[in-house]
């Protein structure tokens, strides 16, 4: 009865450790808080929150300007030589790629820097001509307040963290905002041709 018992005992630790993790990984279907974030916007695409946003060419803007048009919005600081210089290449490609769509008015490219003390207008500027895309399409921009900062990095799940040298460790992505203005999908950061595919798909066939 001892052992009977403790094998009852341990198969309900089992269950209960079992049911816990399927919660945390949503049904097994994740298993890190980055695949968390992406699923929860899969399933439920989140609203943009209403802040005000200035660009590299000191406008204003609010996020709420974009309705009406495919957005991929990707977050960076200027300072930054790793994981950013590579998102910022990653964009330009996909600058080149969505051509077409962006010439036509369907889709914009937006950078915001999660660093907007350091990140003012010359230096979102500079951050621009570093990659050398022609054309309109691909604004560069920083939050007004640390309010908006706060709002914008909750509501796309970026994390930055100072590490300890002035600069950041952060996760990085391609997120895809649909023309009502909601989070629609995280895409991964280092694949701009996955992430073209994926916009061009969402335009009609005759005006991609």
């Amino acid at each position: 009865m001892p052992a009977l018992r403790t094998c009852a005992a341990s198969l309900a630790i089992l269950a209960a450790g079992t049911g816990l993790f399927a919660a945390t990984t949503h049904g097994f279907h994740v298993y890190t808080s980055e695949g968390a974030l992406r699923l929860s916007v899969q399933q439920a695409p989140r609203p943009l929150p209403d802040v005000t946003l200035q660009a590299a060419d000191w406008r204003r803007l609010r996020l709420a300007d974009f309705h009406g048009t495919w957005l991929v919005v990707g977050f960076m600081y200027t300072r930054c030589t790793t994981v950013c210089s590579i998102q910022g290449s990653g964009f330009a490609q996909l600058h080149a790629a969505l051509r077409h769509a962006i010439g036509a008015h369907q889709v914009r490219l937006l950078s915001i820097s999660f660093d907007p003390r350091h990140d003012a207008p010359a230096a979102l500027m500079r951050y621009r001509q570093r990659y050398d895309a022609p054309g309109a399409g691909w604004l560069a921009a920083r939050p007004r307040n640390e309010a908006d900062l706060r709002a914008l990095l909750t509501t796309f799940g970026v994390r930055a963290i100072p590490d300890g040298l002035g600069g950041y460790e952060h996760n990085a992505a391609f997120n895809i905002i649909d023309p009502q203005g909601r989070l629609l999908a995280i895409l991964d950061w280092d694949d701009p041709q996955a992430a073209a595919r994926y916009v061009l798909a969402q335009l009609p066939a005759a005006r991609r």
